[in-house]
């Protein structure tokens, strides 16, 4: 049976700091890169204009969902022993954090920089929405946090942050946590295994059983069938 190999040791990482489980996820992706021999390539996105252009909502806007999600972040950090909290401030703005991380200079700054904030998110409950809070953590990072929230504010950082969250869209990028893999996209810390197994050589997807499953769907006429 014919299998999806790896393409790439580069993992593109699509996150916004909204998200739990993209916080979770980012505390472990770098020992599973360190045991493939592969890099991490972060990309900020706006969680908010993925879902707008996929027309989903948040989990927050799903009482249902939301409790099961709560629930299950709270297992995954119990078991992984990474602390999580809950921000009072949610949901919050998160656009200033993430044009920031669009300015760190090199990978290893920039990766201490995106710790240093989704850190003071979901483990020390603060509105990174508030610039104070943002300066604090590019300072903790071992940058200038005021020069770069200013440099933030600059057309061309903004424009930059909406074409990486296009480029995303157009992908079919969906949700954060995203892992892309050359041509293959594992959504939310839970698909890690999955990732593991590309990452591995191993993916057990059948590709000759792609195309039987590639047609149309039309989800909102299916449910209005059914409710009648």
């Amino acid at each position: 049976m014919e299998k999806i190999l790896p393409t790439s040791k580069v993992i593109r990482f699509y996150f916004d700091y909204e998200s739990p489980n993209a916080y979770l996820a980012w505390t472990q992706l770098p020992k599973l890169a360190k045991k493939y021999h592969a890099s991490i390539e972060p990309v900020p996105v706006l969680y908010a204009a993925l879902l707008d252009a996929h027309g989903s909502l948040g989990p927050g806007e799903m009482p249902a969902k939301g409790r099961w999600m709560r629930n299950n972040i709270l297992r995954k950090s119990a078991i992984l022993g990474v602390p999580l909290n809950p921000t009072p401030f949610f949901p919050f703005n998160p656009l200033l954090a993430l044009r920031v991380s669009l300015l760190a200079g090199d990978v290893e700054t920039q990766t201490k920089l995106i710790t240093a904030l989704f850190d003071a998110t979901w483990s020390r409950s603060l509105h990174i929405a508030e610039q104070a809070v943002v300066e604090g953590a590019a300072n903790e990072a071992g940058l200038d946090g005021a020069a770069l929230v200013a440099e933030a504010q600059q057309d061309a950082v903004k424009t930059r942050l909406r074409r990486q969250t296009d480029d995303a869209i157009a992908k079919g990028v969906f949700g954060v946590p995203t892992m892309e893999v050359g041509e293959q996209l594992f959504w939310g810390y839970d698909d890690f295994p999955f990732l593991e197994m590309l990452l591995a050589g191993k993916d057990p997807l059948p590709v000759a059983e792609l195309a039987k499953w590639a047609r149309p769907v039309k989800p909102s006429g299916m449910r209005r069938r059914f409710r009648q």
